[in-house]
């Protein structure tokens, strides 16, 4: 009788530890855990350490299993050009057990190409998804896989490839039966849903309006039974069915190139948009395009080469930004979407159902990391080291100030377990947060790495993903 009570209660403890997707259950990056360590470090805490590949991919847990994406070989020299590579170049789906870091599996994923990205970005950045039977990841180099829990491929849909210099930071969601995923670039930007049991696309929106974006979307569920997709965009906030792609509705006026995920409260939803520029009070005025051919068009046909932007060095410098199909010319539309871009304006938007606008907060707002909202409270954390809470219900900052250990770069976004916020920056500092209004930090640990990737929380252990390693950290571990 002991030994079936035991092995209940195994089976109960793996089949709760749950954190399916970027930033966890609905992506809102909080955990009902009710025990978690505060003070640890690559020496201090460890329940077990496992080396792995780079990538800048999240962990994801289901039961016993974490899964994560990384990438090896591919120079920079290779990126930069795009080309096929013959040999090398590696992207990796790897599968760890939850328990002892054990790797289970490591598939290697087909790689076409290399497309271009950023030295902070990387090529296995989108996180992967789980529904408990399946795992699914996305690769900008190759499109999206899916594999079952011992590492058997069961489909694969090529995409790409894609127009986005800086390369890819969406992850996958899962929406009941379909799998969604947003392909925002500089040209050709979609929302795509696909069957998860087959892999067959069941719609693609296009949506010719927005430019780069690295957002992942939220999900409402609202009570008249509309599953809405809400997606951060560059200049727009949009609403979409997520059984049909029709757009519901729509906000505008936002800034460029978006990288957080929206939080979903009920009803009501908090995205934010942060660009250098976009905090000025009045958009900045930029002349028409007619204007602009007159200007500089100096070979009259109708569009503006790097060589013709000469008299503004300015304008020569951003040319690579507003070619948005990388032709070699500045069109109308290209200029169009520039001149969106100088008027968009950075926010944190509160918004009801029908896209309603209930406040919006301009200033302190991050680039990278996501909006945590717990128990009324929003938190955000800026380069810096800047964390503000603001009143969930009225926009109010209660409390600003920097976090003391921690005055660094930030992309991991925030998350929350057993009354604590874990914040960790680029160099590798965790700080350790008692949440409320009037905010306390508790600790400061260093894990002498690069970071940027958001840590999982399951149970009583907080999974943290560095350049080199992966982490698991519990109360105690280490000392036996």
């Amino acid at each position: 009788m002991k030994n079936w009570l035991l092995i209940f209660t195994l089976f109960v403890s793996a089949a709760g530890a749950q954190w399916p997707q970027f930033r966890g259950p609905s992506g809102s990056g909080v955990s009902d855990s009710s025990k978690l360590p505060i003070t640890f470090g690559p020496t201090q805490g460890v329940s077990w350490k496992t080396e792995l590949p780079a990538g800048h991919s999240s962990p994801i847990i289901s039961g016993d299993r974490i899964f994560l994406t990384a990438a090896e070989g591919g120079t920079r020299a290779e990126i930069a050009v795009g080309r096929v590579l013959d040999k090398g170049g590696k992207l990796y789906t790897i599968c760890l057990n939850r328990r002892t870091g054990a790797i289970l599996w490591k598939k290697e994923a087909p790689r076409p190409r290399l497309e271009q990205f950023q030295p902070t970005n990387s090529p296995a950045s989108p996180s992967p998804v789980t529904d408990n039977k399946k795992v699914y990841v996305f690769f900008g180099d190759f499109g999206l896989l899916a594999y079952d829990f011992n590492g058997k491929e069961r489909w694969s849909l090529p995409l790409g490839p894609f127009n986005n210099p800086n390369g890819h930071g969406s992850s996958p969601i899962l929406v009941d039966d379909l799998l969604i995923l947003l392909c925002d670039q500089d040209s050709g930007s979609y929302l795509l849903a696909v069957d998860k049991q087959t892999g067959r696309v069941k719609w693609k929106t296009d949506r010719p309006n927005v430019t780069r974006s690295y957002s992942t979307p939220g999900v409402v569920r609202r009570k008249n039974g509309v599953v809405e997709l809400i997606v951060p965009g560059s200049y727009t906030l949009d609403s979409y069915n997520a059984r049909t792609g029709e757009k519901l509705w729509s906000i505008d006026g936002l800034s460029w190139q978006p990288k957080s995920t929206p939080v979903v409260d009920g009803d009501i939803v908090y995205a934010h948009w942060w660009e250098n520029g976009g905090e000025a009070e009045q958009p900045s005025d930029t002349p028409s395009f007619a204007d602009t051919l007159a200007r500089f068009d100096a070979n009259k046909d109708q569009k503006i080469t790097r060589e013709e932007f000469a008299p503004d060095p300015r304008l020569q410098r951003s040319f690579a930004d507003n070619d948005l199909a990388r032709d070699g010319f500045v069109d109308e539309k290209d200029w169009n979407f520039y001149v969106a871009r100088r008027a968009s304006r950075n926010a944190l938007l509160a918004v009801g159902p029908s896209g309603k606008i209930l406040w919006r907060m301009q200033k302190f707002l991050p680039n990278a990391p996501s909006p945590l909202l717990y128990e009324g409270v929003l938190y955000l954390i800026k380069d810096g080291g800047i964390l503000t809470a603001v009143d969930a219900k009225t926009g109010e900052i209660l409390k600003q100030g920097r976090l003391a250990g921690a005055i660094d770069t930030y992309y991991a976004s925030p998350v929350v377990g057993a009354g604590h916020i874990y914040l960790l920056s680029k160099g590798g500092k965790m700080t350790v947060v008692k949440a409320g209004p009037e905010w306390e930090i508790v600790a400061t640990n260093d894990f002498e790495d690069e970071t940027f990737s958001t840590p999982a929380i399951s149970e009583d252990a907080i999974y943290v993903r560095t350049r080199s390693a992966m982490f698991c950290f519990r109360e105690g571990a280490g000392k036996d």
